[in-house]
């Protein structure tokens, strides 16, 4: 069974921050992402492309949250319906790769997962992000969606993620491979 395409990219060797928002937006804009999640050595940061493709992250909204910073980048993905770009760190800089759900061949499959997220209500929203916490936790975050429905102390907060799924020439199948596709309520 062939595996769907996982191009390596090249990413900025700069740790200057305008040249890796622009880097972002660009691969933004060419694979039609909406969101970034990434995670850093101070916390998790999200993220959100608005309709010219311009990366908004939740400390620009809610300033108590990390700032996206390759010094501190552990890990990013910026992701959309059809394909995700993630970027991760390495000895010495960045490594990064795009998968493309559309360069799939016809024997490639994938599971669907919806993941449960942490909150179970909301604090504040604004400019398209809802600050969010989890009673029984403690736990705050800045998603980058505004109109949750949040009830009866429930998490209505989902991820969705595909898990590419690949079989050996003894027919074993496995998971070789995930990426992000939405974040929802």
């Amino acid at each position: 069974m062939n595996k769907p395409k996982c191009d390596p990219l090249e990413i900025p060797d700069n740790s200057d921050f305008k040249v890796w928002k622009a880097w972002l937006e660009k691969q933004a804009e060419d694979n039609q992402l909406k969101y970034l999640l990434a995670h850093a050595d101070d916390g998790v940061i999200w993220g959100h492309f608005n309709k010219g493709y311009h990366l908004i992250t939740a400390d620009s909204v809610f300033p108590q949250f990390p700032k996206l910073h390759p010094d501190t980048l552990q890990q990013c993905r910026i992701f959309g319906d059809k394909s995700e770009v993630m970027i991760w760190k390495i000895d010495g800089g960045f490594k990064a790769r795009l998968i493309q759900d559309n360069n799939l061949n016809k024997d490639d499959y994938y599971i669907t997962e919806n993941q449960m997220l942490w909150g179970t209500q909301k604090e504040q929203e604004k400019d398209g992000f809802t600050l969010v916490s989890d009673e029984k936790q403690g736990l705050r975050h800045a998603v980058p969606l505004t109109d949750i429905n949040f009830k009866n102390n429930e998490r209505p907060l989902r991820l969705t993620v595909h898990h590419y799924i690949n079989e050996d020439d003894s027919g074993v199948a496995r998971i070789y491979l995930s990426r992000l596709v939405k974040v929802y309520f």
